[in-house]
């Protein structure tokens, strides 16, 4: 019993002379991490690639998002390109209620056209509240019915920290993000490639060859003074304060570094480079997978072909510490033997798993690339007939 209470009191003191001795490269990690954003109410890094995050500060915080809003507004104009059902030369007509929008504008006249391409320069660049509703308008007819799609977005992103009351970020009721949902919009819209030809330009003309011309200037500064930024939409409000979602490249590396709440755009602004500077410091991409590279084949049952070829669609890559050794790294191909058709275009038939010892680093979706319908009665027959008088 004396023994049991003299090593109590010896642990007692122990602790009290030696509090917390943990390690101490995490230590020093936390604290380096914990200097990134000291002055933002919200912030995240995320590694656009892979979407790790690296570093985040009440990343989950429902927060005004000001302008950073038009992301989304981007976003659902990109995939409109994409998908054919816009072009960028068609021609957006200006109502009466998408020129009288305040703040941040490029002074659209009611009755007034520009085509889509400009209409994103003066989104994306000037921060157009005008061009915004414009833009929506044209999508989805009225700007209630295009924030039903950014709503629907959201959802099907599947994200849980946003709700939007409008398309341009004016403050409103019920209309909020956070950082780590305002990455995920980010990341999304980066993999439009076109869209860093709008967002990382410093400056352009609207209305250049009329008596009207119109200079745009960058409201993202850094994309001009930090080697790599090439995006993504600033935002402010005296509610939100001084926002960012921004986004640089460094060899094989994309960041993407939301803040909000910022005191002014000078703190933003260094705040910002230095998540990205941490991040082009610290860590490197191993990839498993280029877009169009073979990963697999999958048998088809009854399909009109016998065997689907499974190739990368995107990068498949892991974000690792520059002192880790890749060679530590493997993956495995998870899909079953057989799939029965009919297999449709982007259905998903297994994972690919990437381990590092035996520790799971990341895992991706596998989908099918194309569309595989049902074999004719025809075709299984000669293919049942064929196996009957194969001879060896």
């Amino acid at each position: 019993m004396k023994k049991t209470l003299l090593a109590v009191v010896l642990m007692l003191c122990f602790s009290t002379a030696f509090p917390q001795m943990g390690s101490a490269e995490e230590k020093a990690k936390q604290s380096a991490q914990a200097e990134l954003a000291a002055n933002a109410k919200s912030a995240i890094l995320m590694d656009a690639d892979t979407g790790t995050i690296i570093y985040e500060k009440n990343s989950h915080d429902k927060l005004p998002p000001a302008s950073i809003t038009k992301i989304m507004t981007m976003l659902l104009t990109m995939e409109a390109i994409d998908s054919g059902k816009l072009k960028l030369t068609d021609m957006v007509r200006t109502s009466e209620y998408a020129a009288s929008m305040g703040g941040s504008q490029i002074f659209l006249e009611p009755g007034e056209e520009m085509s889509v391409n400009e209409m994103l320069k003066g989104i994306a660049m000037a921060s157009g509240n005008d061009a915004s509703v414009a833009m929506a308008e044209k999508l989805a007819g009225t700007e209630e019915a295009f924030v039903q799609m950014m709503n629907d977005k959201v959802q099907e992103l599947g994200l849980t920290d946003t709700h939007f009351a409008n398309c341009n970020g004016l403050p409103a009721e019920n209309h909020y993000s956070s950082a780590h949902d305002i990455a995920v919009i980010s990341r999304e819209l980066l993999k439009h490639k076109e869209i860093t030809k709008y967002t990382g330009s410093y400056q352009d003309y609207l209305r250049k060859d009329s008596q009207k011309p119109f200079w745009l200037v960058n409201t993202n500064k850094l994309v001009r003074f930090y080697t790599g930024a090439d995006g993504l939409k600033t935002g402010y409000t005296s509610e939100a304060k001084f926002c960012l979602s921004a986004t640089a490249v460094n060899g094989n590396l994309r960041a993407v570094a939301v803040v909000l709440g910022e005191p002014n755009t000078k703190t933003r602004n260094e705040e910002v480079s230095k998540m990205f500077d941490y991040m082009f410091a610290q860590y490197s991409t191993h990839t498993i997978f280029k877009p169009g590279d073979t990963i697999g084949t999958v048998k088809i049952n009854k399909g009109n072909v016998k065997e689907l070829t499974l190739t990368a669609g995107q990068n498949y890559s892991v974000l690792l510490k520059k002192n880790a050794k890749a060679e530590g790294v493997r993956h495995e191909i998870q899909v079953p033997k057989e799939v029965k058709a009919p297999v449709q275009a982007g259905q998903v038939l297994g994972k690919l798993v990437v381990y590092q010892g035996d520790k799971v680093l990341k895992e991706f979706e596998l989908k099918s690339p194309e569309q595989i319908g049902k074999a004719s009665w025809w075709k299984l027959f000669k293919r049942t007939t064929a196996k009957l008088f194969l001879v060896d």
